[in-house]
């Protein structure tokens, strides 16, 4: 078989027959006018799944992101998070841009930080500085190779918050894949979801990625949060109309592609053991979800193995000097996966 495996994403999917019948059969109606029936819908369905009262669908997670920061935060503020969060690196200076805010970088373990070390970067009440906002995680964190948070860690830094009148918001872009980590690869509870999403004040979620839709993030929140958001919302050109075609799709992958997500962990984990063990590989992340990220040694920089790589029929990403990722997704075989190690061994990786 000529392989042909592309892992550079899991936002690569594409919609199943079953999804398309969905969206096809989707009532729709203005959203702009609240009048889209299957969003309005999906919409409550996400908020009481997470165990809050609204929600609002956005074409990306980075709207919903920075909607949530725009709604949170003033210009001048300044937000806390993970120096390898999506926020920070992968938004396009969007808190800057579209807030006026600034970012208080924490140095934590693959994108994961504790209480204990938010609070000596929590500006004094004094004129002179920035005030401190906002504190931000991402659960699971992409640049820290899908590393999911421990919920004792989360639950101490809701607490610490709480004490210092700040909102947490969540970047739960991969939550999905970290919720069903935590509870062994099987599907969590009712209330284990709904535990998880009162952890946080806000909460953006995407469905474009594990869950294979083919667009869509909803943010979720309090009732007063949301109705601001829709303010951003609108301010940010993100105002759409005839959308349940989109929505009826995101609604199909809770409750079809959610289930299935243990066997894109399970592939992860079988690509990485095989990189652990070939010569030139000289360290592998933890893999704990669907995302593989290993270095190579000095010999070989990560655009010359993916360069190499793609004539192989392995397509992945180059995500530094000599780091490469690779992401598992439901559009990949395990025919594909078997086929990708045993390559892999072949590759100059094992040279």
């Amino acid at each position: 078989m000529e392989l042909n495996a592309d892992f550079r994403s899991d936002t690569l999917t594409r919609p199943t027959p079953a999804m398309l019948d969905a969206m096809h059969a989707a009532q729709t109606g203005d959203d702009v006018f609240a009048e889209d029936a299957t969003t309005e819908a999906f919409q409550q369905r996400c908020a009481k799944m997470f165990g809050h009262e609204a929600a609002l669908f956005c074409p990306s997670g980075t709207m919903t992101n920075q909607i949530a920061i725009n709604v949170h935060v003033r210009p001048g503020d300044e937000v806390i998070c993970d120096q390898m969060a999506h926020i920070y690196n992968y938004e396009g200076g969007g808190i800057a841009r579209n807030s006026g805010a600034s970012i208080r970088l924490l140095h934590g373990n693959h994108g994961r930080f504790k209480w204990k070390d938010v609070p000596a970067e929590i500006n004094p009440t004094d004129s002179h500085y920035a005030r401190t906002s906002l504190v931000c995680i991402e659960d699971t964190c992409n640049r820290g190779g899908g590393a999911v948070w421990n919920l004792d860690d989360i639950e101490a830094i809701r607490k610490g918050c709480d004490a210092r009148d700040l909102p947490l918001h969540l970047d739960g872009a991969r939550c999905w894949n970290a919720m069903i980590a935590r509870a062994g690869n099987s599907l969590p509870s009712t209330e284990d979801w709904q535990a998880y999403g009162r952890l946080f004040d806000s909460i953006s979620i995407c469905f474009s990625k594990g869950l294979g839709a083919p667009v869509g993030s909803v943010l979720i929140g309090t009732n007063t949060f949301i109705a601001e958001a829709h303010r951003s919302r609108k301010v940010f050109g993100g105002g759409m109309r005839q959308i349940g075609v989109l929505t009826a799709a995101c609604n199909h992958a809770l409750d079809c592609e959610l289930p299935r997500l243990h066997e894109d962990h399970r592939r992860a984990k079988q690509i990485g053991d095989v990189l652990a063990g070939l010569g030139r590989v000289t360290a592998v992340d933890p893999v704990e979800t669907n995302i593989v990220i290993f270095e190579i040694d000095s010999g070989l920089t990560a655009a010359e193995f993916v360069d190499a790589a793609a004539q192989d029929g392995i397509h992945c990403f180059a995500f530094g000097p000599q780091r490469v990722r690779l992401v598992v997704h439901r559009d990949l075989t395990q025919t594909q996966v078997d086929k990708t190690c045993s390559v892999l061994v072949q590759s100059v990786l094992n040279r």
